[in-house]
């Protein structure tokens, strides 16, 4: 089975920059299409970027086009999310996700981490 951790989050001030970071396990990022996806305190988990298997591709929810970045190191198997210009709204916990084609929906992806929380101070 695919195992996610998801890293790097944390408290930052409103403008700040955080780097998530997710371990994949085996080579999962050669294989499957990786994904970062968000939930807010009572709200339902929304998706944030993806990036195809073979990293040619990368996708953004419009909210943060242009400031986050997603990226994948496959011989480490392992995704990042760059995420600049942070937000109050970008509040939330983030996860990792693995499936097998670049789709913006929860359903679309099999395998999931843990998450990790990104708080950002107004």
């Amino acid at each position: 089975q695919v195992q996610l951790v998801e890293s790097g989050g944390g408290l930052v001030q409103a403008g700040g920059s955080l780097r998530l970071s997710c371990a994949a396990s085996r080579r999962t990022l050669s294989i499957y299409a990786m994904g970062w996806f968000r939930q807010a305190p009572g709200k339902e988990r929304e998706f944030v970027a993806v990036i195809t298997w073979s990293g040619g591709s990368t996708y953004y929810s419009d909210s943060v086009e242009g400031r986050f970045t997603i990226s994948r190191d496959a011989a480490k198997n392992t995704v990042h999310l760059q995420m600049n210009s942070l937000k109050p709204e970008d509040t939330a916990v983030y996860y990792c996700a693995a499936g097998p084609r670049p789709v913006r929906t929860v359903v679309g992806y099999e395998f999931w981490g843990q998450g990790t929380q990104v708080t950002v101070s107004s």
